[in-house]
């Protein structure tokens, strides 16, 4: 582990030199003059007066040794489709988007919103605006039109990029009626909405306003656009944060920076190298999709394979068929998926030859143990857990087998990444904390590159909200909960508002999570705090058992609750006991996996919920109000 942790100290007691080093992986057009900029805190410029583009990186860099090798796979169960795309004709295609976005009058430092499916034509367009300099910003498809309407003021795009529809289980979810009212309601509505049309839904174009993708596509076919060379701190794209109410709150990257973060975090993080093959679940609306699906294994001349689907359809080997077939080296996806497959017959694990894979890979929400343990054994992989946000951009805890391979702990994403000097703080003082005491978790500014450089058109609003939430000291705050051991492994117990006080003692809901899903009758839960007169707060599980079938019956699920409660005294102790654990069919959770948790505690106090344009599945909530 020496080696692991001096690549780390040089990180962040020789910041310059190191990152330095890592510039030397990505094409400069003009060389930078000096590494970071942090004249004014918690402002960092990185690579200052170097010019780069992130749609050269991607792209035209690897066509002299990639041209005829595959560059982007799209794979759609939705539609039973799959086309691979070489470097030469991702670069065709991404040219051609170009050609028409510059066409539209799009130009250096405007912006495209993006809302799309997960089609080849959103990484087209993401790439194709990064080549000119335009500023993107990736709205989940099917997010809901009040929201899309908030996106596109803040934005304030000079394009809409979308679709007729998306597809979800088979079932097409049209796009165009919400974008209609989205631009209806908006009070910067763009001139011109680009529109790709799959033919899932019947839609009547706007006249003067609505553009067909193919027919521009056509007309543009064999364009060679110029790229614009940018300065490293010029931006390169917007991504609104998940779950934000009142005014959107848009998560602004840099160029130079995030070119280096990616290529360091393939390298170093996933183990990747060129020619290998990238497989990530996530979709484009997400930072993971942004940074694993789109840039970061293209940046370092890797094949991604996009995939449109869910991990169970048509069956629950369908990722590892993709692995088999795309021989993918690495896979990442979210823990939602892999409890999925809990249900399904174990017999799915071993139907594919899985002699590609290195490392399996999870984030996006907390890992539990008993899901990695089971994981882990049934496909004979290692598995890494990594824990980051959509703020950071890459990852800020995981193992790094790119530097040094090192055991792993189940249910710790590990140790921090190489540029985050990582602490746990005291949430009253600000003090750092020791071995196994619970605080915040925060990063000691400058941000590595690749994270953050501020909240689009709100400087003020990037400081207030992240650096100045731990007293006595300027932190960035990720606002959740953690510790780590004395062997330096650490752990996340939940975001700082999922700690709940039970007549005194403060603790994360994750933490009693781990207990309940370790059961062996138990394949998820969900733990949230809920008031109580007389102990402030008491805590609440809800269940999803592998075999509804066998504790059928009051009694069954009585004698049931009873023994997970015990469990969780047993793992924890009596503090932790919850006061009910009700049984469920479903969480109700967002389309990228994470479960509504101030949602089921709105239901248990007898609350509205509030906006629920994000979750997946309506019937979930029904069940938790059906159960209370």
């Amino acid at each position: 582990m020496q080696k692991l942790r001096e690549f780390h100290r040089q990180s962040i007691e020789d910041r310059e030199n190191f990152w330095r080093r890592e510039s030397q992986h990505i094409h400069w057009e003009t060389p930078f003059h000096k590494v970071l900029d942090y004249s004014n805190p918690p402002f960092a410029r990185w690579f200052v007066g170097g010019k780069t583009n992130l749609c050269y990186n991607a792209v035209d860099r690897w066509l002299p040794t990639q041209a005829d090798k595959p560059a982007l796979i799209w794979v759609s169960t939705e539609v039973d489709q799959e086309v691979i795309y070489t470097r030469a004709d991702l670069a065709r295609e991404v040219n051609a988007a170009a050609a028409i976005l510059r066409g539209l009058g799009v130009r250096k430092g405007d912006r495209v919103l993006v809302y799309m499916p997960m089609i080849p034509e959103a990484a087209f367009i993401m790439l194709a605006c990064a080549r000119i300099g335009a500023i993107h910003s990736v709205v989940f498809g099917g997010f809901a039109s009040h929201n899309l309407a908030q996106r596109i003021d803040d934005a304030r795009p000079k394009v809409v990029v979308s679709a007729d529809a998306g597809s979800r289980a088979g079932k097409a979810i049209p796009y165009k009626p919400l974008l209609d009212q989205a631009m209806k309601t908006s009070q910067h509505p763009p001139k011109s909405v680009l529109l790709v049309n799959r033919g899932l839904v019947k839609f009547d174009p706007v006249a003067g306003r609505d553009l067909d993708y193919a027919t521009l596509r056509a007309r543009y076919d064999g364009a060679e656009e110029p790229v614009e060379w940018l300065e490293s701190s010029d931006p390169s794209y917007i991504l609104y944060t998940s779950g934000t109410t009142g005014n959107p709150k848009g998560v602004q990257r840099d160029t130079g920076g995030y070119a280096v973060a990616m290529v360091a975090s393939m390298r170093y993080i996933f183990g990747g190298k060129p020619g290998d093959t990238y497989l990530c679940t996530s979709d484009i609306g997400w930072a993971v999709g942004h940074s694993y699906v789109v840039y970061g294994p293209l940046l370092n001349g890797q094949a991604t394979v996009m995939y449109e689907g869910l991990p169970t359809r048509p069956d629950g080997a369908i990722l590892w068929k993709m692995v088999e077939k795309y021989r993918a080296n690495a896979m990442f996806t979210a823990p939602t998926a892999i409890r999925v497959l809990k249900k399904h017959d174990p017999a799915l694990l071993k139907k594919h030859d899985l002699s590609s894979l290195q490392t399996l890979y999870l984030a996006g929400e907390p890992l539990d143990e008993p899901t990695a343990v089971w994981i882990s054994e049934s496909l004979g992989k290692p598995v890494i857990d990594n824990y980051w946000q959509t703020e950071t951009g890459w990852p800020i805890l995981s193992a790094q087998p790119g530097v040094e391979v090192v055991p792993t702990k189940f249910g710790s994403p590990s140790f921090p990444v190489f540029g985050y000097d990582v602490r746990v703080v005291d949430e009253s003082t600000g003090e750092d904390l020791g071995p196994n005491d619970k605080g915040v978790v925060a990063i000691v500014p400058p941000l590595p590159p690749g994270a953050m450089s501020t909240i689009w058109g709100d400087d003020e609003r990037f400081v207030r909200t992240y650096f100045s939430a731990i007293p006595n000291r300027t932190l960035y705050s990720t606002f959740d909960w953690g510790l780590y051991d004395d062997d330096g492994y650490w752990f996340i117990l939940g975001r700082t508002d999922d700690v709940i006080n039970v007549a005194g003692h403060r603790l994360g809901t994750r933490e009693i999570e781990e207990s309940l899903n370790s059961h062996s009758a138990v394949a998820e839960s969900a733990v949230v705090g809920v008031r109580d007169a007389l102990k402030g707060q008491v805590a609440v599980g809800f269940a999803v058992l592998k075999d509804p079938a066998a504790f059928e019956g009051g009694q069954a699920q009585a004698d049931l609750e009873n023994d997970i409660k015990r469990v969780i005294e047993e793992r924890i102790g009596a503090v932790a006991r919850p006061a009910r654990i009700h049984f469920v069919g479903a969480l109700p959770k967002t389309r990228s996996g994470k479960v509504l948790r101030r949602a089921i505690v709105a239901l248990c106090e007898g609350r509205d919920p509030g906006d629920l344009t994000t979750i997946e599945d309506p019937s979930a909530l029904e069940q938790i109000k059906d159960s209370l």
